[in-house]
Protein backbone atom coordinates (compact mmCIF):
# COMPACT_ATOMS: atom_id res chain seq x y z
CA UNK A 1 0.00 0.00 0.00
CA UNK A 2 1.79 3.19 -1.13
CA UNK A 3 1.58 6.38 0.74
CA UNK A 4 -0.80 8.09 -1.65
CA UNK A 5 -3.52 5.28 -1.16
CA UNK A 6 -3.29 6.45 2.57
CA UNK A 7 -4.29 10.05 2.02
CA UNK A 8 -7.33 10.99 2.23
CA UNK A 9 -8.23 12.92 -0.65
CA UNK A 10 -11.71 14.59 1.14
CA UNK A 11 -14.63 14.25 3.82
CA UNK A 12 -16.42 11.19 2.13
CA UNK A 13 -13.52 9.13 1.99
CA UNK A 14 -12.15 9.79 5.27
CA UNK A 15 -15.00 8.21 7.02
CA UNK A 16 -14.41 5.62 4.82
CA UNK A 17 -11.16 4.90 6.27
CA UNK A 18 -10.13 2.22 8.62
CA UNK A 19 -8.47 3.36 11.80
CA UNK A 20 -5.30 1.35 11.05
CA UNK A 21 -5.03 3.15 8.14
CA UNK A 22 -5.80 6.66 9.29
CA UNK A 23 -3.52 5.99 12.01
CA UNK A 24 -0.34 5.05 9.22
CA UNK A 25 -1.53 8.28 7.61
CA UNK A 26 -1.57 10.52 10.90
CA UNK A 27 2.02 8.88 12.28
CA UNK A 28 3.61 9.48 8.96
CA UNK A 29 2.32 13.41 8.31
CA UNK A 30 3.69 14.11 12.06
CA UNK A 31 6.14 12.23 12.36
CA UNK A 32 7.40 13.47 9.29
CA UNK A 33 7.53 17.62 9.93
CA UNK A 34 8.41 16.70 13.77
CA UNK A 35 11.45 15.06 11.84
CA UNK A 36 13.96 14.71 14.81
CA UNK A 37 16.54 12.73 12.33
CA UNK A 38 16.89 16.26 11.30
CA UNK A 39 16.74 17.93 14.71
CA UNK A 40 19.66 15.27 15.58
CA UNK A 41 22.74 17.60 15.03
CA UNK A 42 20.77 20.64 16.18
CA UNK A 43 20.41 18.65 19.54
CA UNK A 44 24.19 17.15 19.78
CA UNK A 45 24.98 20.50 19.26
CA UNK A 46 23.39 22.47 21.28
CA UNK A 47 24.28 19.92 24.13
CA UNK A 48 27.66 19.88 23.38
CA UNK A 49 30.07 19.56 26.88
CA UNK A 50 26.53 18.25 28.81
CA UNK A 51 27.24 14.97 30.77
CA UNK A 52 25.43 12.27 29.22
CA UNK A 53 22.88 12.57 32.61
CA UNK A 54 22.34 16.03 31.71
CA UNK A 55 21.69 15.06 27.97
CA UNK A 56 19.40 12.57 29.06
CA UNK A 57 17.42 14.89 31.11
CA UNK A 58 17.01 17.83 28.53
CA UNK A 59 16.05 14.83 25.96
CA UNK A 60 13.05 13.91 28.31
CA UNK A 61 12.19 17.01 29.18
CA UNK A 62 11.92 18.82 26.23
CA UNK A 63 10.26 15.64 24.30
CA UNK A 64 7.38 15.64 27.49
CA UNK A 65 6.84 19.35 26.75
CA UNK A 66 6.90 19.39 22.87
CA UNK A 67 4.37 15.92 23.06
CA UNK A 68 1.74 18.47 25.22
CA UNK A 69 1.81 21.64 23.17
CA UNK A 70 1.20 19.12 20.17
CA UNK A 71 -1.89 17.21 22.59
CA UNK A 72 -2.82 20.82 23.36
CA UNK A 73 -3.42 21.94 19.84
CA UNK A 74 -4.67 19.10 18.75
CA UNK A 75 -7.62 19.18 21.22
CA UNK A 76 -8.16 23.15 21.32
CA UNK A 77 -7.58 23.09 17.56
CA UNK A 78 -10.96 23.32 16.66
CA UNK A 79 -11.73 25.97 19.45
CA UNK A 80 -8.60 28.24 17.92
CA UNK A 81 -10.39 27.49 14.52
CA UNK A 82 -13.40 29.01 15.47
CA UNK A 83 -12.54 31.87 17.58
CA UNK A 84 -10.22 32.82 14.90
CA UNK A 85 -13.03 31.82 12.43
CA UNK A 86 -11.09 30.08 10.23
CA UNK A 87 -12.20 26.60 8.19
CA UNK A 88 -10.06 23.92 8.27
CA UNK A 89 -10.20 23.80 4.50
CA UNK A 90 -8.29 27.21 4.90
CA UNK A 91 -5.80 25.99 7.06
CA UNK A 92 -5.45 23.02 5.03
CA UNK A 93 -4.23 25.05 2.07
CA UNK A 94 -2.31 27.58 4.64
CA UNK A 95 -0.70 24.79 6.52
CA UNK A 96 0.05 23.25 3.19
CA UNK A 97 2.23 26.01 1.69
CA UNK A 98 4.11 26.18 4.74
CA UNK A 99 4.98 22.34 4.47
CA UNK A 100 5.61 22.87 1.59
CA UNK A 101 8.47 25.48 1.92
CA UNK A 102 9.61 23.20 4.77
CA UNK A 103 9.47 20.26 2.79
CA UNK A 104 11.90 22.34 0.15
CA UNK A 105 14.70 23.30 2.64
CA UNK A 106 14.68 19.68 3.32
CA UNK A 107 15.03 18.79 0.23
CA UNK A 108 18.24 21.44 -0.09
CA UNK A 109 19.39 19.73 3.24
CA UNK A 110 18.67 23.00 4.97
CA UNK A 111 17.75 23.53 8.30
CA UNK A 112 13.96 24.46 8.13
CA UNK A 113 13.32 28.17 7.98
CA UNK A 114 9.88 27.19 10.41
CA UNK A 115 12.07 25.11 12.75
CA UNK A 116 14.89 27.11 13.68
CA UNK A 117 16.45 30.55 12.93
CA UNK A 118 20.17 31.25 13.48
CA UNK A 119 19.38 34.14 15.78
CA UNK A 120 17.58 31.42 18.00
CA UNK A 121 20.83 29.19 18.13
CA UNK A 122 22.59 32.03 19.26
CA UNK A 123 19.97 32.93 21.98
CA UNK A 124 20.25 29.34 22.39
CA UNK A 125 23.60 29.15 23.49
CA UNK A 126 23.16 31.32 26.26
CA UNK A 127 20.26 30.02 27.93
CA UNK A 128 20.64 27.57 31.41
CA UNK A 129 17.64 25.42 29.96
CA UNK A 130 17.31 24.49 26.77
CA UNK A 131 14.98 22.08 27.08
CA UNK A 132 11.65 24.12 26.45
CA UNK A 133 13.59 26.62 23.91
CA UNK A 134 14.36 25.71 20.88
CA UNK A 135 14.37 22.00 21.55
CA UNK A 136 10.63 21.83 22.24
CA UNK A 137 9.60 24.92 20.66
CA UNK A 138 10.01 25.06 17.30
CA UNK A 139 12.54 22.24 16.92
CA UNK A 140 10.26 19.46 17.56
CA UNK A 141 6.65 21.09 17.94
CA UNK A 142 7.05 24.26 15.66
CA UNK A 143 4.40 25.91 13.31
CA UNK A 144 4.48 23.36 10.75
CA UNK A 145 3.70 20.34 13.62
CA UNK A 146 1.07 22.43 15.47
CA UNK A 147 -0.91 23.26 11.63
CA UNK A 148 -0.23 19.37 11.03
CA UNK A 149 -2.14 18.24 14.05
CA UNK A 150 -4.88 20.51 13.52
CA UNK A 151 -5.50 19.50 10.42
CA UNK A 152 -4.73 15.66 10.79
CA UNK A 153 -7.08 15.29 14.05
CA UNK A 154 -10.07 17.44 12.25
CA UNK A 155 -9.69 14.99 8.89
CA UNK A 156 -11.02 12.30 11.28
CA UNK A 157 -14.68 12.44 10.97
CA UNK A 158 -15.36 9.91 14.35
CA UNK A 159 -13.79 9.84 17.52
CA UNK A 160 -11.55 6.94 16.98
CA UNK A 161 -10.33 8.39 14.26
CA UNK A 162 -9.05 11.61 16.79
CA UNK A 163 -8.22 9.17 18.82
CA UNK A 164 -5.50 7.29 16.47
CA UNK A 165 -3.82 10.67 16.04
CA UNK A 166 -3.38 11.23 19.64
CA UNK A 167 -1.73 7.71 19.78
CA UNK A 168 0.24 8.92 16.24
CA UNK A 169 1.53 11.92 17.77
CA UNK A 170 2.47 9.47 21.07
CA UNK A 171 4.16 7.28 18.94
CA UNK A 172 5.81 10.30 17.14
CA UNK A 173 7.30 11.86 20.28
CA UNK A 174 8.26 8.28 21.83
CA UNK A 175 10.36 7.89 18.64
CA UNK A 176 11.27 11.45 19.14
CA UNK A 177 13.03 10.34 22.94
CA UNK A 178 14.77 7.39 21.61
CA UNK A 179 16.66 9.20 18.91
CA UNK A 180 17.63 11.94 20.70
CA UNK A 181 18.55 9.65 23.77
CA UNK A 182 20.73 8.04 21.59
CA UNK A 183 21.54 11.02 19.62
CA UNK A 184 26.06 10.02 19.74
CA UNK A 185 25.39 6.29 18.44
CA UNK A 186 22.80 7.15 16.32
CA UNK A 187 25.26 9.92 14.64
CA UNK A 188 28.03 7.72 14.09
CA UNK A 189 25.97 5.27 12.31
CA UNK A 190 24.46 7.38 9.83
CA UNK A 191 26.99 9.82 9.93
CA UNK A 192 26.38 13.22 8.11
CA UNK A 193 25.98 11.46 4.49
CA UNK A 194 22.94 9.41 6.38
CA UNK A 195 21.16 12.20 7.63
CA UNK A 196 21.34 14.28 5.03
CA UNK A 197 19.93 11.20 2.72
CA UNK A 198 16.77 10.58 5.32
CA UNK A 199 16.16 14.03 5.46
CA UNK A 200 15.71 14.34 1.76
CA UNK A 201 13.46 11.65 1.20
CA UNK A 202 11.75 13.13 4.25
CA UNK A 203 11.44 15.93 2.42
CA UNK A 204 9.97 14.54 -0.50
CA UNK A 205 7.30 12.62 1.79
CA UNK A 206 6.31 15.96 3.07
CA UNK A 207 6.00 17.52 -0.41
CA UNK A 208 3.74 15.30 -1.30
CA UNK A 209 1.59 15.63 1.65
CA UNK A 210 1.40 19.49 1.28
CA UNK A 211 0.13 19.09 -2.09
CA UNK A 212 -2.59 16.56 -0.92
CA UNK A 213 -2.89 19.53 1.93
CA UNK A 214 -3.44 22.08 -0.72
CA UNK A 215 -5.38 20.04 -3.02
CA UNK A 216 -8.38 18.85 -0.64
CA UNK A 217 -8.33 22.72 0.82
CA UNK A 218 -9.11 24.05 -2.44
CA UNK A 219 -11.43 21.00 -3.83
CA UNK A 220 -13.02 21.37 -0.27
CA UNK A 221 -13.55 25.26 -0.52
CA UNK A 222 -14.43 25.14 -4.38
CA UNK A 223 -17.27 22.54 -2.97
CA UNK A 224 -18.50 24.84 -0.19
CA UNK A 225 -19.03 27.41 -2.45
CA UNK A 226 -21.33 25.36 -4.94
Amino acid sequence: MGLGSLLPHHHKDNRAMGPIAFFIYAFTSIFIIVNPISGLINFISLTAGMSSAERREIAKRSVIVACGLAITFAISGELILRFFGITVDSLRVAGGVLLFIVALDMLHARIPRESMTAEELKDAAKRADISVFPIAMPLLTGPGAITTVIVVIRTGQTLELKLMTILAILLTFALSYLIFRFADEINRILGVTGSLVITRVMGLLLGAIAVNFIATGIWNIYQGML
